[in-house]
């Protein structure tokens, strides 16, 4: 992540550059409704990583130039919206059909849609909680939700809780941070591991009650 030094001495964000440089001016622009703006953007579109845009968002709190608190609804809302968006895709034209779209989008890997599909498959409902916390599987979990018919308003609750979790990490991280902001990719590469390692375990826990509860029916 390329991230200019200006952040640390002066806290400007006029010399970022790249993704970072637009969203901060979106941002700067639209204010917290730019950051709801981008958040929608990221969750149809993945290459827009959130590991950037929260964090920036968080930062641009501590300036005193956008509310932290509608910063977190605003973005929240955005992904939420996004979320709906790819449901509805899934539910209308089903998930094969939705992945060969999407797919053709430029930087978008197939690959990305499939393994939202069998993390969907294999942990139902969770899935689309814990599938909000880790990358690859965040944005594209609405698609095999839609084309399952889940119940809209068990997606919703789901979608927001995973999302205010997520969102609330990243945009605290950059909070935070402050004029230290050069150090958000390397916190947010530690995040992305607890949050693996996290899921992780709750899955391993999940198994071995499934495992032990099959044992005690057989019995």
């Amino acid at each position: 992540m390329l991230l200019i030094g200006s952040l640390e001495t002066t806290g400007s964000t006029d010399e970022l550059t790249g993704i970072v440089g637009v969203a901060a001016q979106v941002i700067e622009a639209l204010g917290e409704w730019g950051v709801g703006l981008l958040t929608l953007l990221e969750t149809i579109f993945p290459p827009i990583p959130s590991e950037v845009i929260l964090p920036l968002a968080g930062f641009l709190t501590q300036q005193g130039s956008i509310s932290l608190f509608l910063v977190f609804l605003t973005s929240t809302l955005g992904a939420y919206a996004g979320a709906l968006l790819l449901y509805w895709l899934g539910y209308k034209v089903g998930l094969e059909r939705s992945i060969n779209l999407l797919s053709k989008l430029p930087l978008v890997d197939r690959g990305d849609f499939e393994k939202a599909a069998e993390w969907f498959e294999r942990h139902g409902k969770s899935a689309i909680f814990f599938g909000r916390l880790l990358p690859g599987v965040r944005s594209l979990i609405s698609l095999p939700a839609g084309a399952e018919r889940m119940n809209l308003m068990t997606f919703s609750i789901f979608t927001i809780a995973g999302t205010g979790v997520w969102n609330a990490l990243l945009i605290g991280l950059g909070a935070l941070l402050g004029k230290q902001y050069h150090l958000v990719d390397q916190y947010s590469r530690f995040l992305n591991y607890a949050v693996y390692s996290g899921v992780a375990a709750f899955v391993a826990w999940l198994i071995v009650r499934k495992v032990r509860r099959g044992k005690e029916s057989a019995k």
